[in-house]
């Protein structure tokens, strides 16, 4: 049944899901990790939240997501998008005291941090590296919602894009990595169930889901909700590792809430518009179907059958 509905495969959609694979499983990760490591964990995970901002711009650009400034859906969704990522920024950088909660160990003691040992030269190489790899993350997610037009079976694309992306991973692996060739011994550590994470969850399952809600809701509304994880990813860790909840988190998730709720506002509004926008035209095509014409040249079915019957009577009569 499936393979019945898989569109043919065409060069173009064959070259699009090369240029995805490149896009997201390869240099967008790499250029994140290298970056990360130029820079710190905590610049990095604040400079990824442009990607909101980044993906929103680049669909108006290609018009994948309908924008009109005089509207105020559309001027909800700017503020939105500019809330979550104010509120993200403000959950990365801001610490603020602690909360004390049952399961955690407020301690009053100031730990100093460490003197940061990044160069100022390392540190803008890191953020143009993260930049680019937001970039290319954002591409990933524009490039895929134009090419579900083309070939709409989300399970195979993602397959392809997988395969595709894992083989141009180790293509490039080969060539960076060439002098260590220990990178390849796998053991049973942690090591290997990130790296399945990663594939499994991280890249197939998250390519899948967002496809489906890419075809019906757009790039955009996809990378809204990424921020979220930020949010969901405290709350994990505060309750199984017991780590510290400080204020500033709290009031940047609840500044995302509100950026996420006046997001979905805006396309709430957007796809009413395009569902009154379709039924004014169905309204309109039956009405021109209904419609006779000039010269008596077409007629309704139903007309014809009306007419049909009123000369059977009058021939039986």
């Amino acid at each position: 049944m499936y393979r019945k509905l898989r569109p043919e495969m065409t060069l173009s959609v064959f070259l699009k899901i090369m240029l995805l694979a490149q896009l997201e499983p390869v240099l967008d990760q790499i250029l994140y990790y290298t970056g990360m490591k130029y820079t710190t964990a905590t610049f990095a995970i604040a400079m990824c939240n442009i990607l909101p901002a980044l993906t929103f711009f680049m669909a108006w650009i290609f018009r994948l997501e309908q924008v009109n400034i005089r509207k105020l859906h559309s001027q909800v969704k700017i503020i939105g998008t500019l809330v979550t990522v104010g509120g993200a920024m403000v959950m990365t950088l801001v610490n603020g005291p602690p909360i004390p909660l049952p399961w955690t160990n407020v301690s009053t003691v100031h730990h100093p941090q460490a003197p940061s040992t990044v160069s100022q030269d390392h540190h803008i190489k890191g953020a143009v590296m993260i930049t680019a790899g937001c970039l290319c993350w954002a591409s990933f997610y524009i490039l895929q919602a134009v090419t579900l037009k083309k070939y709409p079976a989300q399970l195979s694309l993602t397959t392809l894009i997988c395969m595709m992306g894992a083989l141009q991973g180790t293509v490039m692996t080969f060539v960076i990595e060439k002098d260590k060739p220990g990178i390849w011994s796998l053991e049973w550590d942690t090591k290997l169930f990130a790296t399945l994470y990663s594939g499994i969850i991280r890249s197939g399952a998250s390519y899948y889901v967002s496809g489906l809600i890419m075809k019906v809701k757009g790039p955009f509304f996809v990378t809204a909700f990424n921020p979220l994880g930020m949010v969901i990813c405290v709350i994990i860790s505060s309750v199984t590792l017991a780590e510290q909840i400080e204020m500033g988190r709290v009031i940047g998730a609840a500044v995302i809430v509100i950026g996420l709720y006046l997001i979905i506002w805006g396309k709430s509004k957007d796809s009413s518009l395009t569902d009154s926008r379709t039924s004014d035209i169905e309204i309109v095509d039956q009405e021109t179907i209904l419609e006779k014409d000039p010269e008596g040249n077409s007629k309704p079915d139903i007309v014809d059958g009306v007419i049909k019957e009123d000369r059977d009577v009058e021939a039986s009569v």
